[in-house]
């Protein structure tokens, strides 16, 4: 079915009631038949804010990180692996502090080390002298996450690893040694999967680091393991499925509008990705689709310490220089959560164990900024239909309004409006925009207004607002 056929172009700004709308024959309040998120779409979507912890062995070399070679050469000495005053209670007071509602954990990334005692893997955390081998870090991460209130999500690295000598999924070798290796190599994933996903109660989210390709393509079949055992989990993501999309960028920012729907299944990765997904810079990717047939909602990442030329999303000696300012801070955030994406910033423990203080620091001033700005509105109201009206309690200055569809029922609005009445008592046009989705915040400059007005121009269903909110921020 073609969605656009139902795309109903509203009348114009002079109307103030909350009339009724009416709709094409056929199109109803709550079709089932459009893109809506599951279960854990829509607290991934509401999460908003959330960061994820690279560590590995080459945080211990004190080199700067290369990737290409990281992925193709093996570590001397994982021995190296010696975090003495490591605290994963310091790591999450550090990311609620910043606002953070989720955090990730790489549980394997490029070297192929896992943090965690595994019983199939003997490339973990029971092959070194630290703690007598009987560490786990994954326990101890999700054990303080559910201590301070941060959903636990983790991370798997199996498209490279430079200790089994795999590459873009596929092992080194020829013939039979490949062949029986690749076996081996993807028995031991799906294990790893099933005890990470059995071993640590109900997780908010797996991560793929670039993907995890297919079965059909020779890779490990990760995805009947997560439904299986993590059914509430935000799939990212193989072949398959994707329940969320990467949003074009590692600059933690979404092109605009930013819709929450895409029109493939799956995004692939590299160059697995479909040509119209890889075309023009990933616009598609930036952008989504409002015709959508899929519900992919997008993700901004960056990592805290990627300012000035700089992009580093492990510790590294001599980079704090490089963590972001909090007015860059603060600009990513307006063009992720709003501009209707989650945000995951990358945070950098060093070989201490600890997230170093200026990280800490910056990530509270980020997140007491966003409380400052956007805790308290001067009002706030909800509504559905072609307006909804939030009245002031008096004529003052605005310079924010915050927007929220209700995404659980879809993403319907496609073009709006906002006005306001100003002290003259006539309506100004403030900004027409597109999308909304789950959250759209609006910054202009100051004016004093008594009421504002959501205007809906074009829409595919009754439009539903989870909220209307205007702000002041000095």
């Amino acid at each position: 079915m073609d969605r656009r056929i139902f795309v109903k172009t509203l009348g114009s700004a002079s109307a103030l009631s909350l009339l009724p709308m009416t709709y094409p024959s056929g199109w109803t309040n709550d079709q089932t038949s459009w893109p809506r998120p599951n279960r854990a779409q829509l607290a991934w979507q509401n999460a908003e804010l959330g960061v994820v912890f690279h560590y590995d062995l080459h945080v211990f070399d004190n080199k700067k990180y290369g990737q290409g070679n990281n992925r193709i050469d093996p570590v001397p000495d994982y021995n190296i692996f010696n975090p003495e005053k490591l605290d994963t209670d310091q790591w999450i007071k550090a990311a609620k502090a910043m606002s953070a509602t989720f955090a990730i954990l790489t549980v394997t990334h490029e070297t192929g080390f896992a943090l965690y005692q595994s019983d199939v893997n003997p490339y973990c955390l029971k092959a070194v002298r630290w703690r007598d081998g009987k560490a786990d870090i994954v326990q101890d991460f999700v054990t303080s996450c559910r201590k301070y209130g941060l959903k636990p999500a983790l991370y798997m690295g199996i498209r490279w690893n430079s200790f089994y000598g795999v590459h873009d999924f596929e092992v080194n070798g020829e013939g039979d040694f490949k062949k029986n290796r690749q076996r081996h190599y993807n028995k031991m994933v799906e294990g790893m999967l099933k005890e990470v996903c059995t071993r640590y109660g109900e997780l908010f989210e797996i991560w793929f680091d670039g993907g995890a390709s297919s079965p059909e393509k020779g890779a490990p079949d990760v995805l009947p393991i997560v439904k299986r055992h993590q059914p509430n989990a935000l799939f990212y993501h193989n072949d398959q499925l994707a329940e969320a999309r990467w949003g074009g960028s590692e600059s933690g920012t979404v092109g605009y509008p930013c819709w929450s729907t895409f029109p493939f299944k799956s995004t692939g990765a590299g160059e697995s990705a479909q040509k119209q997904i890889y075309d023009n810079n990933f616009a598609l990717l930036k952008h989504g689709s409002p015709d959508g047939e899929y519900w992919m909602p997008a993700m901004s990442d960056a990592p805290l310490r990627g300012y000035n030329g700089r992009h580093e999303w492990f510790w590294e000696p001599g980079d704090e220089d490089h963590i972001y300012p909090l007015e860059n801070l603060m600009g990513m955030y307006y063009k992720s959560v709003g501009r209707n994406s989650t945000l995951i910033m990358g945070i950098t423990p060093d070989p201490k164990g600890l997230v170093p203080d200026g990280d800490v620091r910056r990530m509270k001033e980020w997140g007491d900024e966003i409380k400052r700005r956007f805790n308290t509105p001067i009002a706030e109201t909800r509504g559905e239909g072609e307006e909804v009206i939030l009245k002031l309690s008096k004529a003052q200055e605005v310079n924010h309004v915050i927007v929220r569809e209700d995404i659980a029922r879809g993403e319907r609005i496609r073009k709006y409006s906002i006005e306001g009445k100003n002290a003259d008592g006539k309506w100004e046009k403030i900004f027409q925009g597109e999308s909304i989705g789950n959250k759209r915040i609006e910054r202009f400059e100051t004016r004093r207004l008594s009421t504002i007005r959501l205007r809906i121009i074009e829409t595919t269903e009754r439009p539903l607002l989870r909220s209307v909110a205007a702000f002041y921020v000095i």
